[in-house]
């Protein structure tokens, strides 16, 4: 897996606000993605869009309540549809299925569509230790690949990227005239990858649904590699998470009205890409091999704890990053892994462990607002407060960040909270305690202030005025 870095999230988001850049990329997130989602949701009505947000939720619960069902059914209909199925128990198992595909026919050059999982895997570097060239055609990973970072947004990884930088990046890295014209970049790149979709042996891909009842693997894009890398090259591996199965394409439609709006503000994205095995005889394209890799990786654990397995739920629409005041301060790099935002929050602990990240389910304000932007209604404050409960109190140590003296004063707390009388005795103590420190601190002041102001004569009088006389700075003596 790629390097953790979550229990940086503290230091890291300190020093992500302090860029001016990154902050102007965040700003547009706000801007740009959320309003347009908001408009969608407005063009359909608020009805409609509940409608919708219930039905996939209910198809997510019954789904993964049925999950080895489901898979069951997914392999026999991906093997006879011609295609072979791999489960991978975690990451170290995935890259092996995908290593040993590779190197056993001989695969030179591996071009990639978008894949969180891959990013999860990080499976780039296996293929490369085996003399294979990778490249990434999704323009915001291409942008990534070549600054030799990570992605910062779940749709949009190369959002922390201002033209400016992109510019830059082409010039060092394609020995391209300095360019800021995002036209003639996205132009320059296509020019770089076209030979790369040609000569690529290997096509490997993500899958935003997997359909259970036809075997089907559904990629939906907004650029035109994710068909180019997954027909062109002779073999095609597509990885992906184990929940993101789905029963029928009667429940692929109540996602594709969701996803696209969520996501981007779209009606519907410009590709919607069905896979389903390899080629045929008949067909003039396509692979000659398919695969598909189910990838665990600590999901199964997720899916066997009650109170956190709504997290399998999320279909990486990003509306979740896009509304948190966290992520559109802090960015996406802060989180330390591969998932940022509010369910990076909860999904990067669940899978690299509690302990290491425990700061990611403190990176929230609990107001709420993912939740009401989640399209299929993840109560992601709930959990987070699961997961710092864990970390403060749990019977694991494996999950439990906090010290032996950290818990006892939390109970110490706790019971001075649920008792009236301890909390009114607290109170009283506080307030004698309140009114010692202020009389201390008036007779230091008067003391200061009779240092500082000459004598006063003890015969001044001996009414009021007189006795003020002999107290007060003499400023203020009437």
């Amino acid at each position: 897996m790629p390097e953790i870095k979550t229990s940086q999230f503290v230091t890291a988001s300190a020093s992500a606000m302090l860029d001016p850049k990154l902050r102007r990329a965040l700003d547009r997130v706000g801007s740009g993605f959320d309003v347009a989602r908001r408009n969608a949701i407005e063009e359909v009505s608020s009805e409609a869009w509940e409608e919708w947000r219930e039905e996939a939720r209910q198809i997510k619960i019954h789904t993964l309540d049925h999950l080895d069902y489901y898979l069951e059914l997914l392999y026999d209909n991906v093997t006879a549809a011609g295609g072979q199925v791999h489960f991978a128990a975690d990451a170290a198992e995935a890259n092996a299925i995908v290593g040993h595909l590779a190197q056993s026919r001989g695969v030179k050059v591996a071009t990639k569509s978008k894949s969180m999982v891959s990013e999860e895997l990080e499976l780039n570097p296996v293929l490369e230790s085996l003399g294979i060239d990778v490249y990434e055609t999704d323009l915001g990973e291409y942008i990534i690949q070549l600054a030799e970072e990570t992605p910062s947004h779940l749709v949009a990884p190369a959002l922390h990227k201002s033209k400016e930088d992109v510019a830059e990046l082409f010039a060092d890295k394609l020995g391209l005239p300095y360019n800021e014209d995002i036209e003639v970049m996205a132009a320059a790149a296509r020019v770089a990858l076209r030979d790369k979709f040609m000569q690529a042996d290997l096509g490997i891909s993500g899958a935003n649904f997997v359909v259970a009842e036809t075997g089907t693997l559904v990629i939906v894009t907004n650029e035109g590699n994710g068909r180019l890398c997954t027909s062109a090259p002779r073999m095609h591996i597509g990885i992906t998470g184990m929940e993101k199965v789905i029963p029928s394409m009667q429940d692929l439609a109540v996602f594709l009205r969701l996803l696209p709006r969520s996501a981007t503000g779209q009606r519907i994205s410009s590709y919607v890409s069905m896979i389903t095995g390899p080629r045929r005889e008949d067909d003039e394209d396509g692979p000659e091999e398919f695969h598909l890799v189910l990838v665990d990786n600590g999901r199964s654990r997720m899916l066997r704890d009650p109170k956190l397995r709504e997290a399998l739920y999320c279909i990486r629409c990003g509306a979740c990053l896009n509304i948190c005041p966290v992520y559109q301060r802090v960015g996406g790099h802060a989180y330390g892994w591969v998932y940022p935002g509010p369910i990076g929050a909860i999904v990067s602990p669940m899978l690299t462990g509690l302990k290491e990240s425990k700061m990611l389910p403190q990176a929230s304000s609990l107001c709420g607002a993912c939740r009401e932007a989640c399209p299929v209604k993840i109560n992601i404050p709930r959990m987070l407060l699961e997961l710092r409960h864990r970390t403060a109190e749990s019977e694991d140590p494996a999950e439990r960040a906090s010290s032996g003296s950290e818990r006892f004063l939390a109970r110490m707390y706790s019971r001075l909270m649920r008792s009236p009388g301890r909390m009114g005795f607290a109170a009283s103590m506080g307030a004698n305690r309140a009114e010692a420190r202020a009389g201390d601190a008036e007779a230091r002041r008067l003391d200061q202030a009779g240092a500082a102001s000459p004598a006063v004569p003890l015969d001044q009088g001996t009414g009021p005025a007189g006795a003020a006389a002999q107290v007060l700075p003499g400023h203020l003596a009437g």
